[in-house]
């Protein structure tokens, strides 16, 4: 692989990346109630949603995919239920005492990570970008089992990596403007609105 095609990649990613979707939102709204530590652990669950749909691209896991329909509508309709309850857990989120430390759970962890990577799973711009756009940017032809694992995957994480922490300090910098119950259902709302277009934009690819 040239290097302009990897840098491109990179760029690409990064655009798709800094425009807010439901994974960033999600992302800033766990970092305010939650700490950066859950945002953190968040941000891994979405970047290996990422790396999921890069390996499907890179190694044509979409034509095994057509030969089991089945799995995979299933999977995309475990993702667009989950998107609409984390919806409904956002929108009716009770207003949280910020000056106060609480130190988050294992589950609020395990929860952080599970929701990362299911709304990434479940997110049509990710999959847009690496079922449509990756083919665009990369010749797919030239990639191999080491290219992806020494260059694509590295990039990917960190490109991701530094996009999702600066959500996540950037979240962190406001979070006592956040501190107002007005402010918080302002950004609860927000996301929970972002998911269930999420959940509505995949259900408009299924009918």
């Amino acid at each position: 692989m040239e290097l302009t095609q990897i840098l491109a990649y990179m760029t690409a990613l990064a655009i798709a990346a800094v425009i807010p979707g439901p994974g960033m939102t999600a992302l800033v709204a766990r970092s305010v109630n939650t700490g950066t530590g859950a945002g953190f652990v968040m941000l891994l669950g979405l970047i290996l949603g990422d790396l999921t749909y890069l390996s499907f691209a890179v190694f044509g896991l979409a034509i095994l995919a057509a030969s089991f329909s089945l799995l995979f509508v299933l999977v995309k309709w475990g993702a667009l239920c989950y998107l609409c309850y984390l919806a409904y857990c956002f929108w009716t989120a009770e207003h949280q005492n910020l000056d106060s430390q609480i130190q988050p759970k294992r589950k609020d962890y395990i929860s952080a990570a599970i929701s990362g990577y299911t709304i990434t799973l479940g997110n049509p711009k990710t999959i847009a970008f690496y079922m449509a756009l990756l083919p665009v940017v990369i010749d797919l032809e030239l990639v191999n089992m080491k290219t992806w694992a020494l260059v694509l995957v590295p990039s990917t994480m960190l490109v991701l990596g530094v996009i999702g922490a600066v959500f996540i300090l950037a979240a962190m910098a406001v979070r006592q403007a956040l501190s107002s119950k007005k402010a918080q259902t302002l950004l609860h709302r927000g996301a929970a609105t972002t998911m269930l277009g999420a959940a509505g934009s995949m259900l408009l690819r299924e009918t």
